[in-house]
């Protein structure tokens, strides 16, 4: 459970998220489409980090950022110096190490985990456990040579900047930091422990992940990252996901009252489950259609 709800937070946030491990030949990621009169909004879920030499663009794809005259994010992350002054603000607690919140066995797991990884366990003390387990979680995906910067946002926003389009943010970096950082203390706990257990598998769970993303298998993608999750940690599922899910339909539903054609490009999560971003817009009285193959 542990290594699901990992991913599943991490698939939330900009900071860090599921990367590809590997990519099948023909990718079909799901997308959707919501019209009225006048306005047309298409829906994509993403992963946020990829290997370089990943191919996931598909003439649908193509098609739906050609057609958009604005690409939406959850957040824009260019802005370095500004996130690194949010991680100071919510990431950091020098006052109070991190080692005196771990048991003596999870913090001999932790340091030898971040000494696996090539870092000094002492750089990790003003960390509070979100963000050490944030650190724990893309640090291994790093090292095996997924890069940000290859992600699936990354590349949308530079074919949206060459085609002079502009690129809006469903959130601000400090909300999505937030979401995070406003953990109660035993879930911000748990998050960095779920990091600690799967820093030795990560790969095996994200070939299953790959597979059903890329295949367009919604349903395998619920299963995988939010039904466990919403039954063991609901408190994370509903911060993580549901109201975040709720809120983003609330931002569509007053995009549709516009004009014109946008794409949205969201974490897959988003889009799967019994609480999805389209189960949220349905309540609303809004149909998002899935496109065919």
């Amino acid at each position: 459970m542990f290594n699901r709800l990992k991913h599943t937070v991490a698939a939330c946030a900009a900071l860090v998220t599921v990367a590809l491990a590997a990519f099948p030949a023909a990718a079909d990621p799901a997308i959707w489409v919501i019209k009225d009169e006048d306005s047309t909004i298409y829906l994509l879920g993403t992963v946020h980090i990829l290997k370089p030499d990943t191919v996931w663009r598909t003439p649908a794809i193509d098609r739906a950022l050609g057609e958009s005259a604005e690409l939406w994010v959850e957040v824009e992350t260019d802005d370095t110096a500004g996130m690194q002054a949010l991680i100071g603000r919510y990431g950091l607690d020098p006052a109070n190490p991190l080692s005196g919140k771990l048991s003596p066995d999870d913090l001999v797991r932790f340091r030898a985990a971040v000494v696996a990884l090539g870092a000094d366990p002492a750089r990790f003390e003003p960390f509070r456990p979100w963000l050490a387990g944030l650190t724990l979680s893309v640090a291994p995906l790093i090292k095996n040579g997924f890069d940000p910067k290859s992600g699936v946002e990354e590349k949308l926003k530079a074919a949206a900047r060459d085609g002079g389009k502009p690129i809006r943010s469903l959130e601000t970096m400090e909300q999505q930091i937030r979401f995070f950082a406003d953990l109660p203390p035993r879930e911000e706990l748990e998050f960095l422990l779920s990091a600690l257990d799967a820093t030795e598998d990560t790969a095996p769970v994200l070939d299953g992940l790959v597979t059903a993303w890329s295949s367009g298998d919604v349903d395998a993608i619920g299963t995988m990252m939010n039904d466990e999750m919403a039954a063991e940690y609901p408190g994370l599922y509903d911060a993580l996901l549901v109201r975040r899910n709720k809120d983003w339909a609330g931002q569509i539903e007053t995009l549709l009252k516009g004009k014109g054609v946008v794409l949205i490009a969201v974490g897959a999560a988003h889009l799967a489950g019994p609480d999805s971003v389209q189960a949220q817009l349905a309540a609303r009285r809004i149909t998002a259609d899935r496109l065919p193959d």
